[in-house]
Protein backbone atom coordinates (compact mmCIF):
# COMPACT_ATOMS: atom_id res chain seq x y z
CA UNK A 1 0.00 0.00 0.00
CA UNK A 2 1.17 3.78 -0.95
CA UNK A 3 1.01 6.35 1.63
CA UNK A 4 -1.67 8.02 0.02
CA UNK A 5 -4.71 9.09 2.08
CA UNK A 6 -6.98 5.92 2.48
CA UNK A 7 -9.74 8.55 1.81
CA UNK A 8 -10.40 9.48 -1.37
CA UNK A 9 -13.03 12.91 -2.03
CA UNK A 10 -15.55 12.50 -4.41
CA UNK A 11 -15.93 15.06 -7.40
CA UNK A 12 -18.66 16.40 -5.74
CA UNK A 13 -19.91 18.88 -9.34
CA UNK A 14 -19.07 15.73 -11.99
CA UNK A 15 -20.85 13.19 -13.61
CA UNK A 16 -17.95 10.31 -12.73
CA UNK A 17 -18.42 11.10 -8.90
CA UNK A 18 -15.44 8.51 -7.93
CA UNK A 19 -12.56 6.51 -10.04
CA UNK A 20 -10.28 4.09 -8.29
CA UNK A 21 -7.70 1.34 -9.92
CA UNK A 22 -5.88 -1.34 -8.23
CA UNK A 23 -2.98 1.26 -9.46
CA UNK A 24 -4.40 4.59 -8.06
CA UNK A 25 -5.18 2.22 -4.70
CA UNK A 26 -1.46 0.95 -4.40
CA UNK A 27 -2.99 -2.89 -4.33
CA UNK A 28 -4.35 -5.77 -6.75
CA UNK A 29 -7.58 -6.23 -6.82
CA UNK A 30 -10.51 -3.84 -6.68
CA UNK A 31 -11.61 -1.04 -8.77
CA UNK A 32 -14.63 1.27 -8.37
CA UNK A 33 -16.61 3.44 -9.89
CA UNK A 34 -19.29 6.05 -9.10
CA UNK A 35 -21.46 7.84 -11.43
CA UNK A 36 -24.76 10.38 -11.16
CA UNK A 37 -26.75 10.63 -14.41
CA UNK A 38 -29.19 13.13 -15.38
CA UNK A 39 -32.88 12.08 -17.01
CA UNK A 40 -31.67 11.07 -20.79
CA UNK A 41 -28.34 10.88 -20.10
CA UNK A 42 -26.24 7.87 -21.77
CA UNK A 43 -23.24 5.87 -20.46
CA UNK A 44 -21.07 3.06 -22.09
CA UNK A 45 -18.82 1.30 -19.79
CA UNK A 46 -16.14 -1.02 -21.26
CA UNK A 47 -14.49 -3.60 -18.88
CA UNK A 48 -10.86 -4.17 -20.00
CA UNK A 49 -9.60 -7.76 -20.51
CA UNK A 50 -8.78 -9.69 -17.53
CA UNK A 51 -11.99 -7.56 -15.10
CA UNK A 52 -15.05 -8.85 -14.40
CA UNK A 53 -17.98 -5.91 -13.40
CA UNK A 54 -21.02 -5.42 -11.24
CA UNK A 55 -23.02 -2.72 -12.34
CA UNK A 56 -25.42 -1.77 -9.01
CA UNK A 57 -27.86 0.89 -9.47
CA UNK A 58 -27.99 2.53 -6.72
CA UNK A 59 -31.20 4.52 -7.50
CA UNK A 60 -33.06 5.81 -10.31
CA UNK A 61 -33.92 3.84 -13.17
CA UNK A 62 -32.31 2.67 -16.17
CA UNK A 63 -32.46 0.77 -19.43
CA UNK A 64 -29.08 -1.82 -20.06
CA UNK A 65 -27.51 -3.31 -22.70
CA UNK A 66 -24.50 -5.48 -22.17
CA UNK A 67 -23.72 -7.72 -25.45
CA UNK A 68 -27.29 -9.71 -26.31
CA UNK A 69 -28.58 -8.85 -23.21
CA UNK A 70 -31.08 -6.03 -22.71
CA UNK A 71 -33.41 -5.55 -19.52
CA UNK A 72 -35.68 -2.13 -19.82
CA UNK A 73 -36.34 -0.42 -16.29
CA UNK A 74 -34.02 -1.43 -14.09
CA UNK A 75 -33.63 -0.05 -10.51
CA UNK A 76 -36.49 2.25 -9.23
CA UNK A 77 -35.26 2.75 -5.85
CA UNK A 78 -35.98 6.85 -4.79
CA UNK A 79 -32.46 6.33 -2.74
CA UNK A 80 -30.25 4.10 -1.38
CA UNK A 81 -32.24 4.71 2.16
CA UNK A 82 -34.80 2.76 1.03
CA UNK A 83 -35.44 -0.38 2.45
CA UNK A 84 -35.30 -2.34 -0.67
CA UNK A 85 -32.94 -4.13 -2.91
CA UNK A 86 -31.40 -3.13 -5.75
CA UNK A 87 -30.78 -4.46 -9.46
CA UNK A 88 -27.74 -5.59 -10.61
CA UNK A 89 -25.70 -6.36 -13.12
CA UNK A 90 -22.95 -9.02 -13.50
CA UNK A 91 -20.70 -8.59 -16.64
CA UNK A 92 -17.39 -10.76 -17.37
CA UNK A 93 -14.03 -9.30 -18.74
CA UNK A 94 -14.40 -7.66 -22.46
CA UNK A 95 -18.33 -6.56 -22.18
CA UNK A 96 -19.77 -2.85 -23.23
CA UNK A 97 -22.50 -2.20 -21.49
CA UNK A 98 -24.38 0.82 -22.54
CA UNK A 99 -26.54 2.39 -19.93
CA UNK A 100 -29.89 4.99 -20.19
CA UNK A 101 -31.41 7.15 -17.58
CA UNK A 102 -34.58 7.07 -17.63
CA UNK A 103 -34.62 9.84 -14.63
CA UNK A 104 -32.04 10.98 -11.89
CA UNK A 105 -29.82 7.67 -11.47
CA UNK A 106 -26.58 6.58 -9.33
CA UNK A 107 -24.69 4.06 -10.56
CA UNK A 108 -21.63 2.07 -9.18
CA UNK A 109 -19.65 0.05 -10.52
CA UNK A 110 -17.67 -2.95 -8.62
CA UNK A 111 -14.31 -4.42 -10.75
CA UNK A 112 -11.65 -6.77 -9.68
CA UNK A 113 -9.07 -9.75 -12.11
CA UNK A 114 -11.26 -12.32 -13.71
CA UNK A 115 -10.43 -14.89 -16.82
CA UNK A 116 -14.31 -14.85 -18.67
CA UNK A 117 -15.58 -17.82 -16.89
CA UNK A 118 -19.40 -16.58 -16.18
CA UNK A 119 -21.73 -14.79 -18.61
CA UNK A 120 -23.61 -11.45 -18.05
CA UNK A 121 -26.68 -11.66 -16.21
CA UNK A 122 -28.94 -9.31 -14.14
CA UNK A 123 -29.13 -9.58 -10.85
CA UNK A 124 -32.53 -9.47 -9.53
CA UNK A 125 -33.87 -7.65 -6.06
CA UNK A 126 -35.43 -11.07 -5.19
CA UNK A 127 -32.49 -12.62 -5.46
CA UNK A 128 -30.63 -10.59 -2.96
CA UNK A 129 -30.77 -11.71 0.61
CA UNK A 130 -31.40 -9.10 3.47
CA UNK A 131 -30.65 -9.26 6.99
CA UNK A 132 -30.76 -7.35 9.94
CA UNK A 133 -27.11 -7.59 12.37
CA UNK A 134 -25.75 -6.87 15.19
CA UNK A 135 -28.18 -5.32 18.56
CA UNK A 136 -29.23 -2.31 20.31
CA UNK A 137 -26.86 0.81 18.97
CA UNK A 138 -24.37 -1.79 16.84
CA UNK A 139 -27.90 -2.75 14.65
CA UNK A 140 -27.18 -2.69 10.95
CA UNK A 141 -29.37 -3.57 7.60
CA UNK A 142 -27.51 -5.69 4.95
CA UNK A 143 -28.33 -6.21 1.40
CA UNK A 144 -25.90 -9.43 -0.46
CA UNK A 145 -25.31 -8.05 -3.53
CA UNK A 146 -23.18 -10.58 -4.76
CA UNK A 147 -22.41 -12.91 -2.20
CA UNK A 148 -19.15 -15.78 -2.52
CA UNK A 149 -23.07 -17.92 -2.78
CA UNK A 150 -23.28 -16.13 -6.19
CA UNK A 151 -21.63 -16.96 -9.31
CA UNK A 152 -18.73 -14.52 -9.84
CA UNK A 153 -14.62 -14.93 -10.06
CA UNK A 154 -13.36 -12.57 -7.98
CA UNK A 155 -15.98 -10.24 -6.29
CA UNK A 156 -18.01 -9.63 -3.26
CA UNK A 157 -20.77 -6.84 -2.80
CA UNK A 158 -22.63 -6.03 -0.35
CA UNK A 159 -24.89 -3.00 0.98
CA UNK A 160 -25.15 -2.16 4.61
CA UNK A 161 -27.11 0.74 6.02
CA UNK A 162 -26.42 1.93 9.43
CA UNK A 163 -29.23 3.69 11.81
CA UNK A 164 -27.80 7.25 13.26
CA UNK A 165 -25.70 7.15 16.44
CA UNK A 166 -25.33 3.31 15.48
CA UNK A 167 -21.81 1.37 14.89
CA UNK A 168 -20.91 -0.58 12.08
CA UNK A 169 -18.57 -2.95 10.91
CA UNK A 170 -18.57 -3.54 14.75
CA UNK A 171 -16.78 -4.81 16.80
CA UNK A 172 -13.71 -3.81 14.45
CA UNK A 173 -12.48 -6.88 12.19
CA UNK A 174 -10.01 -7.60 9.55
CA UNK A 175 -8.90 -9.70 6.63
CA UNK A 176 -5.81 -9.37 5.73
CA UNK A 177 -4.13 -12.74 5.98
CA UNK A 178 -4.65 -15.39 3.99
CA UNK A 179 -5.00 -18.40 6.53
CA UNK A 180 -8.85 -20.11 5.43
CA UNK A 181 -10.58 -21.55 7.12
CA UNK A 182 -10.09 -18.65 9.99
CA UNK A 183 -9.13 -15.47 7.79
CA UNK A 184 -9.01 -14.65 4.54
CA UNK A 185 -6.95 -11.62 2.55
CA UNK A 186 -9.44 -9.12 0.57
CA UNK A 187 -8.99 -5.82 -0.14
CA UNK A 188 -12.47 -4.00 0.62
CA UNK A 189 -13.47 0.16 -0.62
CA UNK A 190 -16.64 1.77 1.08
CA UNK A 191 -18.15 4.08 -0.66
CA UNK A 192 -20.24 6.23 1.08
CA UNK A 193 -23.71 8.03 0.93
CA UNK A 194 -25.33 10.27 4.18
CA UNK A 195 -28.83 10.86 5.17
CA UNK A 196 -29.36 14.36 5.47
CA UNK A 197 -26.19 14.66 2.64
CA UNK A 198 -24.30 17.44 4.67
CA UNK A 199 -23.34 14.72 7.63
CA UNK A 200 -20.14 12.79 7.49
CA UNK A 201 -19.61 8.77 8.54
CA UNK A 202 -16.65 8.38 10.97
CA UNK A 203 -14.17 5.31 10.11
CA UNK A 204 -10.73 4.28 11.78
CA UNK A 205 -8.17 1.72 9.53
CA UNK A 206 -5.67 0.17 12.16
CA UNK A 207 -3.44 -2.86 12.48
CA UNK A 208 -2.54 -4.63 15.63
CA UNK A 209 0.89 -3.22 15.54
CA UNK A 210 -0.36 0.40 14.68
CA UNK A 211 2.03 0.47 11.82
CA UNK A 212 -1.57 2.01 9.72
CA UNK A 213 -3.59 4.12 12.13
CA UNK A 214 -5.83 6.36 10.18
CA UNK A 215 -9.31 7.76 11.52
CA UNK A 216 -11.58 9.72 8.88
CA UNK A 217 -14.71 11.88 8.36
CA UNK A 218 -16.08 10.02 4.95
CA UNK A 219 -18.92 12.62 3.40
CA UNK A 220 -21.72 12.08 1.39
CA UNK A 221 -20.19 9.70 -2.34
CA UNK A 222 -16.51 9.55 -0.08
CA UNK A 223 -14.88 6.15 -0.60
CA UNK A 224 -12.29 4.73 1.78
CA UNK A 225 -9.78 2.21 0.85
CA UNK A 226 -8.94 -0.92 3.42
CA UNK A 227 -6.25 -2.54 2.45
CA UNK A 228 -5.43 -4.17 5.58
CA UNK A 229 -6.40 -4.15 9.31
CA UNK A 230 -9.53 -3.66 11.25
CA UNK A 231 -12.17 -0.78 9.93
CA UNK A 232 -15.15 0.02 12.05
CA UNK A 233 -17.18 2.56 10.91
CA UNK A 234 -19.92 5.36 13.63
CA UNK A 235 -22.41 7.25 12.79
CA UNK A 236 -22.69 10.68 14.98
CA UNK A 237 -26.35 10.88 16.25
CA UNK A 238 -29.17 12.55 13.80
CA UNK A 239 -27.08 10.73 10.22
CA UNK A 240 -28.11 8.05 8.72
CA UNK A 241 -25.04 5.68 6.78
CA UNK A 242 -25.05 3.54 3.93
CA UNK A 243 -22.01 1.98 2.31
CA UNK A 244 -21.66 0.09 -0.48
CA UNK A 245 -18.63 -2.52 -0.04
CA UNK A 246 -16.66 -3.94 -2.41
CA UNK A 247 -14.08 -6.86 -1.63
CA UNK A 248 -11.94 -8.65 -3.60
CA UNK A 249 -8.72 -11.11 -2.98
CA UNK A 250 -6.48 -14.44 -3.83
CA UNK A 251 -9.92 -16.75 -2.42
CA UNK A 252 -13.55 -15.47 -3.11
CA UNK A 253 -14.44 -16.10 0.30
CA UNK A 254 -15.07 -13.85 3.32
CA UNK A 255 -13.38 -15.18 6.26
CA UNK A 256 -12.51 -12.56 9.29
CA UNK A 257 -10.83 -11.95 12.09
CA UNK A 258 -12.35 -10.01 15.26
CA UNK A 259 -9.98 -7.16 17.03
CA UNK A 260 -9.60 -9.81 20.10
CA UNK A 261 -9.59 -6.65 22.37
CA UNK A 262 -13.40 -6.20 21.57
CA UNK A 263 -14.36 -9.26 21.00
CA UNK A 264 -15.81 -9.49 24.55
CA UNK A 265 -19.26 -7.64 23.58
CA UNK A 266 -20.07 -10.27 21.41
Amino acid sequence: MTTMSLLVKAKADAQHLVHITPQSAGWRHVGFDAWRLGAGTELRIDLPAGREGCLVVLSGTVDLQAGDLRRERCGGRASVFDEQAPHALYAPPRTSIHVRAHDAVELALASAPATGLHPTRVIEPAQMARSTRGIGSNERFICDVLPQTQVAESLLVVEVRTPAAHSSSYPPHKHDSDDPPHETWLEEVYYHRIDPPQGFALQRVYTDARDLDETMAAHDHDVVLVPRGYHPVVMPHAYNGYYLNVMAGPRREWRIRNDPAHEWML
